[in-house]
């Protein structure tokens, strides 16, 4: 007996133009997978992909199409492992698989991944690159939010933290610089990045520079974005990130980003979620990581023009479970 694959390609209007080092977004394509069963239960998943990779929801699409034929009744996470790379297909129908499980067994998801009780999260707002009075009015309008990531390029960076800071006294703040940085421009702004109470650095050197982090004696953590993908990408961040951010549409679903989560714990990382965008579908399963996380930036469909339904509740910063009905 095969599971029935649907996929759907959704257009996801931001509320306002987003700008971060690698340009303007105006709207999140992602593709939606449906997996029904023999019963017409359904279980479903939504991935934005990973863009900077190249990924695309028609290719992501295709990916999935490629594998429609092998997906079986007891079809289980380790198989999508061996057929799909880590990216956004697998991410889609991994997050589709937990929910189809879920509703097969009547027990939700973080039951299934071996989590009897899930509290509550804290998400950063996210504050994008812009003028100086789009990013006053985005760090006013934010002022019920404690955590501010911040983004930044290799030109505005401790300007941003400057503005956020006089709309915004009380946040704490984390800086997320998108690959845009070196190491001497790095080494430059850590006092005044320390100065502003900067928690994080996320990303500052482009994936495959990392090297050059080496022998860096930082007073703020770095954690590795675009440079973590899945659990093979661990060994060569040691000693030079001190934190990874763990996001499903890298890592390729779920299943990979809780054992991703539990081998850098292993190996002494401390944690992060993020996504690459999306609704409250796509948070829903990036809520079971965030249990684990220090730092949590699950903000997604707080930056969309419209959430689908039912949404995740977002009670100012925090971020309380998924209904069933919206996903595991």
């Amino acid at each position: 007996m095969t599971l029935e694959l649907e996929l759907t390609i959704e257009y996801l209007a931001l509320a306002e133009p987003f700008e971060i080092a690698r340009g303007v977004i105006t709207e999140i394509p992602v593709l939606v997978a449906t997996l029904r069963d023999a019963q017409g239960r359904c279980g479903r998943g939504e991935a934005a992909g990973v863009s900077y990779d190249g990924e695309t929801a028609s290719g992501m699409a295709a990916q999935l199409e490629a594998v429609r034929a092998r997906l079986h009744a007891d079809l289980g996470p380790s198989e999508l492992m061996q057929w799909l790379p880590a990216g956004g297909a697998r991410n889609a129908i991994d997050c589709a698989l937990w929910d189809l499980r879920a509703k097969q067994s009547g027990a939700r998801a973080w039951e299934l991944a071996g989590q009897s009780l899930v509290e509550p999260v804290s998400t950063a707002y996210t504050i994008g690159l812009g003028s100086e009075a789009q990013v006053r009015r985005m760090a006013r309008a934010a002022r019920h939010m404690p955590l501010l990531k911040v983004k930044a390029d290799a030109e505005r960076h401790l300007e941003m933290l400057r503005l956020c800071k006089e709309e915004h006294p009380t946040a704490r703040l984390v800086i997320d610089a998108n690959q845009a940085w070196d190491r001497s421009l790095l080494e430059k702004l850590l006092p005044g990045l320390r100065s502003y109470g900067v928690e994080l650095i996320e990303q500052p050197v482009p994936r495959g520079t990392d090297a050059q982090l080496v022998g860096l004696s930082s007073p703020i953590p770095l954690a590795a974005d675009e440079s973590c993908t899945d659990r093979g990408s661990l060994r060569a961040l040691q000693g030079l990130y001190q934190y990874i951010n763990i996001k499903l549409d890298k890592s390729g679903g779920l299943s990979e980003a809780l054992a991703l989560a539990k081998a850098a714990r292993q190996l002494g990382f401390g944690l992060m979620v993020g996504n690459m965008g999306g609704s409250s579908l796509a948070m829903a399963p990036a809520f079971i990581v965030a249990q684990h996380c220090r730092f949590v930036d699950l903000d997604g469909p707080l930056l969309l023009a419209a959430d689908r339904q039912p949404a995740m509740a977002y009670a100012a910063s925090r971020l309380h479970a998924p209904d069933a009905a919206l996903w595991g």
